[in-house]
Order: structure tokens, then C-alpha cells, then sequence
């Protein structure tokens, strides 16, 4: 991967956490599905904290467009290209990892994808897949983690849900996988617990992230709606999720094992015999310095 350009570190744009700095430094965090949206908002985070981030996915020049803005910025971070659905891919990258660069102290398995469709159009093919994307994968880069370094070093693992609580009409390949995520989560919890390693999971709602750019039809349309139905009457920023996995990370959360976080802004509450109310005032958290809007939620002048 070619150098970036060197920029004073003053004349930087900075990451705006609000966790103190430094507070990673020494550390070694893995991010999966760290080339894009909430992943690659995290990768920006954690290495502004001063850890020293590995990202991974399946496409390189993505992982290293990212990598490239991380160390533009002052941080460190190296990218791995690899299918976290093949186990002997998942085998063999941990242990390449481990050889070239020491223990991992951290994991965020946020790597995953879906499609909408309704239960009775959902192939087999198309729900293994899913199921493959949002359990299988983080279930083994979990166990392979834990196995070859965690049991003997101890760490945390943030693991990736989704909005479940009431089902999900239209992905409900997803919501399996989600909820199995979820479940998976607290029994590793219980059985790592022994040997240092916290384990936890995020469950986001309706976050203004690039993967909202991925769906098409009547999906796509639905999305700029979205809002309407959150109490807080505004989607989730990518900056809002990635301070919750850091939260969980860090040793602030050192008691906190086995939890899933929903962050969805309350989306899940309530009925229509209590209908919304007015605009809420309800600022969101900024922090990410490089967001970008996905172009489905752009005023029309502003679409490419």
C-alpha cells in the first residue's frame, strides 16, 4: 500500500471522542467488515484513542482506502482481505495476524450484510447466506480469537446485532441471525469469563450509514421515512454506535459482560394508541470527522 501524504498534525482534522486520549494506546484492535459505514467510523476511532487498529473484509482496496485516511490522520492501522465465512480462511488470517503483530486485545465483529424480502420469497441459498454473513462469521472469529490468544491473554469482544425486539418483518433471514448473535453472545460471556474476556454485542436501529446505499426499490424509497418512526424523530449516526462498542471496550465497562446494547433511539416503543409527538429536540452526536451522508438521504441536488 503506497504512503499518504504527510500532513502537519496540527492542520489535521481530528476524531471528536469523548473518551479520553491515549486511552487504547498499546492495544491491538481487530475490526471486521472495517472498509465502510459503521466499521470503518470505528477503525477511525479507536486508532484516534491510540490503538492500533487491524481492519479486514473481503475487498483490500476498500480496507486499504481506509487504513490510508487512518494514517493520514495519525493513526495506525493495517488491513487483511479474507471471507470471515470460510473457516480455514478465518484459521489461518488470525493466526497470520497473531504472528506478525502479538496478542489482540480486542475484537469488534462488525462485519455482516442482508437483503429485504419477505419470509416467503427467502430461498434457502439466500437465508444461509445471511445467517453465514451475521452468525457463522463472527461465531468464528470469535472461537478463533479466543482460542489462540484470548484464553491466554484475556481481551473483549463487541459483537454486531441489530434492531430485533420486535421481530423483522422484511429481513427475517437477518433477525435470526441477529437474535442467534445476541444468544451467542451472553453463552460466550459466561464460558470466557474465566479467562479475562468480556463479551458483549450492539444491537443499532436505523443508523445513517453507507450501507443504507445498498438497497434498491421499494426499500430505498422507505428509507428517507424512516425518521417518522423514532421517537427522537432522527436516525442514528455511525459516531453514536462506535462510542458505544468503544464504551464497551474500554475498561469503564470492566463489569459488564454478556449485555446487548440496543442503540435505536427508542424506535421499538410505543404504539399508535400513543402516537408521536412534536419534533423532538435531540441533537445528535457528531464526532466522525470524515462521515459521509449516504446518498439515499441527500436532498436531490445533492445526489452524484
Amino acid at each position: 500500500m503506497s504512503e499518504p501524504p504527510s500532513v502537519p498534525t496540527s492542520d489535521r482534522a481530528r476524531y471528536r471522542s469523548v473518551f479520553r486520549p491515549g486511552l487504547f494506546a498499546g492495544q491491538r484492535v481487530w475490526v471486521t467488515g472495517g472498509g465502510s459505514g459503521i466499521g470503518r467510523c470505528v477503525a477511525h476511532e479507536l486508532a484516534a484513542l491510540g490503538a492500533q487498529v487491524l481492519i479486514s473484509g473481503r475487498t483490500q482496496a476498500k480496507l486499504d482506502a481506509v487504513a490510508a485516511e487512518i494514517t493520514a490522520d495519525g493513526g495506525q492501522c493495517s488491513a487483511i482481505a479474507f471471507d470471515i465465512r470460510d473457516e480455514d480462511a478465518v484459521k489461518a488470517s488470525v493466526a497470520a495476524v497473531l504472528a506478525q503483530g502479538g496478542p489482540v486485545s480486542g475484537l469488534v465483529n462488525n462485519a455482516g450484510g442482508q437483503f429485504p424480502a419477505p419470509l416467503l420469497a427467502i430461498s434457502k441459498k439466500g437465508f444461509d447466506a445471511v445467517v453465514a454473513n451475521n452468525l457463522t462469521g463472527g461465531f468464528l472469529m470469535m472461537r478463533e480469537l479466543f482460542n489462540q490468544c484470548m484464553q491466554r491473554h484475556g481481551g473483549s469482544i463487541v459483537n454486531m446485532t441489530a434492531d430485533f425486539r420486535n421481530g423483522m418483518p422484511g429481513m427475517g433471514h437477518s433477525g435470526a441471525a441477529r437474535a442467534g448473535m445476541s444468544n451467542l453472545t451472553m453463552t460466550a460471556a459466561f464460558e470466557w469469563a474465566h479467562a479475562g474476556v468480556r463479551v458483549n454485542a450492539v444491537a443499532p436501529g436505523w443508523i445513517a450509514s453507507s450501507g443504507m446505499d445498498q438497497y434498491g426499490g421499494a426499500m430505498r424509497s422507505f428509507i428517507p421515512r424512516l425518521r417518522e418512526h423514532v421517537p427522537m424523530r432522527r436516525l442514528g449516526t455511525e459516531a453514536e454506535v462506535s462510542a458505544a462498542i468503544v464504551f464497551l471496550l474500554s475498561p469503564a465497562a470492566a463489569f459488564i459482560n454478556g449485555v446487548t446494547l440496543a442503540i435505536d433511539g427508542g424506535a421499538p416503543l410505543g404504539s399508535e394508541v400513543f402516537p408521536l409527538g412534536p419534533e423532538a429536540k435531540a441533537p445528535a452526536f457528531e464526532g466522525f470527522h470524515r462521515a459521509v451522508l449516504p446518498e439515499v438521504l441527500r436532498p436531490p441536488s445533492q445526489e452524484r
